[in-house]
């Protein structure tokens, strides 16, 4: 795993071989945006103790959507540091293993990625605290709330922090190679929708599941991707 300033004091990105998690700071206090896998809780662990932090000052993780490779540690820390765990009212079902994970319509050139991404353990049966609907307003980063992304899953957010102008996409967008919309979609029309809402937030710093958070030129890159991609 590789831990990444992108804003200091304040934000770091935990990327691991197939996908990312992002700690946003509020003073000690700590918010884990997705989980990694589920091999994955040792490393963020080491990760905050790094930083000079406590994970036991862990106080929520935020789960953009349902899938392995955001979900798969977050029961465990949350058993082991008193965290809340947080996602949508539609994802809620399949993280807590009551409803399978929505099969995505693929096409032909995400074929070969999506069984690479199965190769991450299956995520545990996790709990939910607290279910989620867009606009909810969540205590940290002064001020953020969600922002129902649908499209890549039923129940995908986004999260936005406007005191701080940062964005969490999950994997409604992605920045492997050109900034594009988000692959392995239950509904190709409704995620590029969502695309264009959250670009219309116009952030300075986007976060995204899948590739480099974008801090420069922010704003004009999403507006610019967005208006290109097809429905």
């Amino acid at each position: 795993m590789d831990l990444v300033e992108v804003l200091p004091n304040r934000l770091h990105m935990l990327r691991f071989p197939i996908g990312q998690a992002y700690l946003w700071q509020d003073g000690e206090a700590l918010t884990l945006v997705d989980a990694g896998n589920v091999e994955s809780a040792a490393e963020i662990e080491g990760a905050i103790r790094s930083l000079g932090l406590l994970p036991e000052r862990l106080e929520r993780i935020v789960l953009t959507h349902c899938h392995r490779d955001h979900v798969g540690a977050a029961g465990e820390l949350a058993a082991r540091w008193g965290a809340r765990v947080l996602a949508h009212r539609l994802d809620a079902p399949v993280i807590r293993g009551e409803r399978p994970v929505p099969e995505p319509v693929l096409l032909d050139w995400e074929i070969p990625l999506y069984a690479h991404g199965l190769t991450v353990p299956e995520a545990p049966p996790t709990r939910v605290d607290r279910e989620l609907e867009d606009g909810d307003p969540l205590d940290f980063g002064d001020g953020a709330y969600v922002v129902h992304a649908p499209g890549h899953t039923d129940g995908s957010i986004g999260i936005h922090l406007p005191e701080h102008g940062v964005l969490f996409t999950g994997d409604c967008i992605a920045a492997v190679g050109p900034l594009m919309l988000g692959v392995f979609n239950v509904d190709r029309g409704r995620a590029v929708e969502s695309f264009r809402r959250l670009a219309e937030l116009a952030p300075s710093v986007a976060c995204f599941g899948h590739g480099d958070p974008l801090t420069v030129d922010t704003a004009p890159a999403l507006a610019k991707a967005a208006a290109e991609t097809p429905a």
